[in-house]
């Protein structure tokens, strides 16, 4: 055991676990239809769409990853999520109306309409894939804190925590999900708020000595301003994390939101408030990071030199603060999981049942069906997303956050190209987009080969995993814009499926 147990901290979690549960009990009785269960019949207010929006998005990786980040390296991976308020414009002028339109409830929905069904297909594979990978990862993160607490294996840790995520996400839908992520976005804040005064309090000289110690280590460099796309500079990461924020807004767990709020006002309303509190958010645990690294430079345990990046900050949790005290902040780093995984899981179940069962595998069944089928497959999900859990624990890694780019970057797919090319243009048809995905793809592949090392070094064309997912996507843009320059236009009704055909 890496840190001692106390029952008290003990307690608080497990009290914090028992009222996240109550909320799914409670939700259950309301789900009497998959509108209800996948949107709680579109009925939310901005202000908690916003903070659910805060909650998804954050998850372990700004609680646990982002600290480590920063411990290990410095604030130069924060530079892709001060480039969040640039796309929310976007978002808020051109996602949403999109996505508020003719009642849809799945983003894949969108591109169906604007492309045809084989495209809608492809979108909610990749949407599947890349959400199961994010979700295990995310299981694995939020075990470790767990784990030292208690000192039980990881493997267990990860495998209950998965299932009791999963019961009340399956029971409680979409209702659960929001309610549970606005309570969960107010105790990752109050932990982050207890770590950051215990740092203050026992430092001999508090604030002051962790800006002199850091800056004096250059532990607040947000990289170099040089343009060198193969080192993690000021520019690459800015690029990156504006491609990454175009795939956040288009993403079905921030669709879903836009779909449940009352009003496209409400939705719009959402947008400002989680790009007002996030960037806050994200930076406060970045700073976090840097004031454990402090605290341990001038305070020196011996133990932290044998532990792994994603492990100090829980540790400092664990050995630093009251007991108690404790319990809550590691709630926190659960809330921050759970509040990614619930989304995830509720997302998935219905990227299932409006894309694949209702058009295709499972026509015209009662809406019963759909719903009690909807959380057979959240069950599964929770299953999967246990095992991926366990491999991740297996892999190397520099740290999590790391990790986190090159899974986005790489698996992907084609999703923001194919987003963006039917907002933006009136010329891309389903054939030109069928072709540029099937180039795409394959260099996708190809790429993914020479990263894992399985081609010859001569054929290795070097280039950082971060930036795959950017290259595929605009390979795919130029490839099917390119072809749909040459095709005669079918005359295909395109009114409100692009910015120059949408209603005013």
């Amino acid at each position: 055991m890496i840190a001692e147990f106390r029952i008290l901290d003990g307690i608080v979690l497990i009290a914090y676990l028992a009222g996240m549960a109550a909320f799914g009990v409670y939700f259950a009785k309301r789900n009497t239809s998959t509108e209800a269960y996948f949107l709680g019949k579109r009925s939310f207010p901005g202000w908690a769409v916003g903070l659910s929006m805060l909650g998804t998005s954050i998850s372990a990786v700004t609680f646990l990853a982002f600290p480590a980040a920063a411990y290990i390296l410095d604030w130069r991976q924060l530079v892709a999520n001060l480039m969040l308020p640039f796309v929310a414009v976007v978002a808020v002028l051109v996602f949403i109306p999109f996505f508020r339109r003719g009642g849809l409830t799945s983003a894949f929905e969108y591109l169906g309409e604007r492309y045809g069904p084989v495209v809608r297909l492809y979108g909610t594979l990749s949407f599947l894939l890349l959400q199961i990978i994010r979700i295990s990862k995310i299981l694995f993160l939020v075990a470790i804190p767990v784990h030292i607490l208690t000192g039980a294996p990881i493997v267990p840790v990860i495998a209950a925590l998965g299932v009791f995520i999963g019961f009340y996400t399956v029971a409680g839908g979409i209702q659960a999900v929001i309610w549970t992520d606005v309570v969960q976005s107010i105790v990752l804040w109050l932990g982050g708020l207890f770590c950051f005064f215990a740092v203050i309090y026992r430092l001999p000289d508090g604030f002051g000595q962790v800006i002199s110690v850091a800056a004096e280590a250059d532990k607040f460099n947000i990289g170099s301003f040089d343009w060198d796309l193969g080192e993690r500079t000021f520019w690459t990461i800015a690029l990156l994390g504006i491609f990454s924020w175009l795939a956040h807004y288009t993403d079905q767990n921030f669709v879903q939101r836009y779909a449940a709020s009352k009003s496209t006002r409400e939705a719009r309303k959402a947008t400002i408030i989680y790009t007002a509190v996030a960037v806050p958010t994200w930076a406060f645990f970045f700073f976090l990071g840097t004031c454990v690294w402090v605290f341990y430079k001038v305070l020196p345990d011996a133990a932290v030199a044998g532990l792994e990046a994603d492990q100090i900050f829980p540790y400092f949790i664990l050995t630093q603060l009251p007991a108690g005290v404790a319990g809550l902040v590691i709630a926190g780093a659960v809330a921050a999981a759970m509040s990614s995984l619930d989304s995830s899981l509720n997302g998935i179940a219905t990227i299932i049942v409006v894309d694949l069962l209702k058009p295709y595998l499972a026509k015209n069944r009662s809406d019963a069906f759909y719903l009690k089928t909807a959380r057979w497959v959240a069950i599964a999900a929770g299953a999967i997303m246990v095992l991926g859990a366990i491999l991740f624990e297996a892999l190397p890694k520099e740290s999590m956050n790391d990790l986190s780019w090159i899974v986005a970057s790489v698996f992907g797919g084609c999703l923001v190209g194919l987003f963006m090319l039917g907002f933006f243009t009136v010329r891309a048809d389903n054939f030109s987009v069928l072709v540029g995905l099937a180039i795409a793809t394959l260099v996708n592949i190809y790429l993914g080969f020479a990263l894992a090392g399985w081609v010859p070094e001569a054929w290795n064309p070097g280039i950082h995993a971060y930036w795959v997912g950017v290259l595929v996507n605009l390979l795919f843009v130029i490839v099917a814009y390119g072809i749909s320059l040459f095709r005669r236009q079918r005359g295909k009704n395109l009114e409100g499926l692009t910015v120059w055909t949408l209603a005013k």
